[in-house]
């Protein structure tokens, strides 16, 4: 009797920790909306538009160092309690940290630029509203969201927004006649086609953004953050890589739906898709007007929530300069978001051209990322910030060669714009 108590006691166990999983889903999806924002969905577009299925490996290799990279930086957090920017204060000299982080602030700027524009657009082919007005609106919005709402409020509406994005794209998907197994070959196979160099680094250095790293390492800790004991370390160190991977995977799946319905629609058609604003008035007259509404609201979307976590990086990194965590209620945290949005939008009232608005800040991204990259890991390789749980040789010589990579597709993406 006291062996099958055990045994039930130990299923029990095991049950309860089945479902313990879903109280630690949330700051991997928060990462996620930086990799399905507006600049991802031109990229993906135009890949699709121009070369069909044969450039889905890409989002594969990209997610994959992607994961790496977040998971890497949110075990920042767990260990030593702190975000990027704090660790950067703390750990690194003031002439190496001052210019890393006031750098990523102005990449952070620029990523909000880029995110409110793709809401502007979004709402410009809902209800032919002018750019100004809509990146306005987007951002008061955004700024709602952020100051009269909860952190966990936040994470619910981001959940619910990425939900709503994925089912858009499944419905897209229905409404087409896809050729899978050319896009599960196409997954899985690198391939090169003329003149696709260009969309291919694009896809790739679109996909690690400085902001998300900042923000993964100070979100995590809003899972037991009070929770510094050995056994809770390990236990978050084990949930949060179930939590980066699932929420990878997602992105994973709605960037390769983009790929897969523009290769099924525009590339069959031998339409190449060059902005936003074309993609959704070339689906209307191919699926049907139901098709581009429900396109520009998941765009609309993607813009709101991919300005949410932009704005809440931005105060990650600002309250970081001062040794303090993320709280929007601290007059560091309300000024880095203050500043991210709206310098952000005055500088969209003087942009004439939207689409190359968007190109200047992917520039400007291109420049920062290799620095913020380099930081984080040299902070997770140091056993005087990280103790026992620094980086190995192996891992730490994974980390660099990503880290090398990223920075010489960013510099080349750069040097083509």
């Amino acid at each position: 009797m006291n062996i099958i108590r055990e045994f039930r006691r130990k299923d029990h166990k095991r049950y309860l920790e089945a479902f313990d999983i879903f109280k630690y889903i949330g700051p991997g999806l928060l990462v996620t909306v930086g990799f399905i924002d507006p600049g991802n969905w031109a990229s993906n577009f135009a890949a699709g538009s121009e070369f069909g299925y044969t450039l889905l490996w890409v989002v594969t290799l990209s997610t994959v160092m992607l994961i790496i990279l977040q998971h890497n930086v949110a075990h920042l957090g767990i260990v030593t309690g702190l975000c990027l920017s704090e660790a950067a204060t703390k750990y690194t000299p003031k002439w190496v940290s001052r210019p890393v982080l006031g750098s990523a602030m102005l990449a952070s700027i620029s990523t909000s630029l880029a995110e409110i524009l793709g809401g502007a657009i979004a709402l410009e082919m809902l209800f032919d509203i002018p750019i100004v007005v809509g990146a306005t609106l987007t951002t008061v919005f955004v700024m709602i969201m952020l100051f009269a709402h909860s952190y966990k409020r936040v994470e619910r509406w981001i959940i619910a927004f990425v939900s709503f994005i994925g089912f858009s794209f499944l419905f897209e998907l229905f409404l087409v006649n896809v050729d899978w197994p050319e896009a599960v070959y196409s997954w899985v196979t690198p391939n090169f086609p003329e003149g696709s160099m260009l969309i291919i680094m694009s896809v790739l250095g679109a996909v690690v953004m400085p902001h998300n790293l900042f923000l993964h390492s100070e979100v995590i800790q809003s899972r037991e953050l009070n929770k510094r004991d050995e056994q809770g370390i390990k236990k978050l160190l084990k949930f949060e890589f179930y939590d980066t991977l699932l929420a990878m995977l997602i992105g994973w799946a709605i960037n390769s739906a983009m790929i897969i319905l523009a290769a099924a629609t525009f590339f069959q058609q031998g339409i190449p898709v060059e902005e936003l604003q074309q993609a959704k008035s070339l689906l209307d007259p191919l699926l049907g007007h139901a098709a581009g509404i429900v396109f520009a609201f998941a765009l609309l979307l993607a813009g709101i929530s991919s300005t949410v976590t932009s704005g809440m990086a931005a105060g990650s990194i600002f309250s970081g300069i001062f040794n303090e965590s993320y709280n929007i209620k601290d007059i560091h945290s309300k000024t880095g978001v203050l500043s991210s949005l709206l310098i952000a939008l005055l500088i969209i009232f003087f942009i004439d051209n939207s689409f190359q608005g968007l190109i200047i800040s992917q520039m400007i991204l291109s420049i920062q990322l290799p620095f913020t990259v380099f930081l984080q890991v040299y902070l997770t390789s140091s056993k005087n910030v990280m103790g026992k749980y620094a980086n190995t040789k192996w891992s730490a010589g994974v980390l660099y060669s990503i880290a090398i990579i990223v920075t010489i597709l960013n510099i080349v993406l750069l040097f083509s714009f």
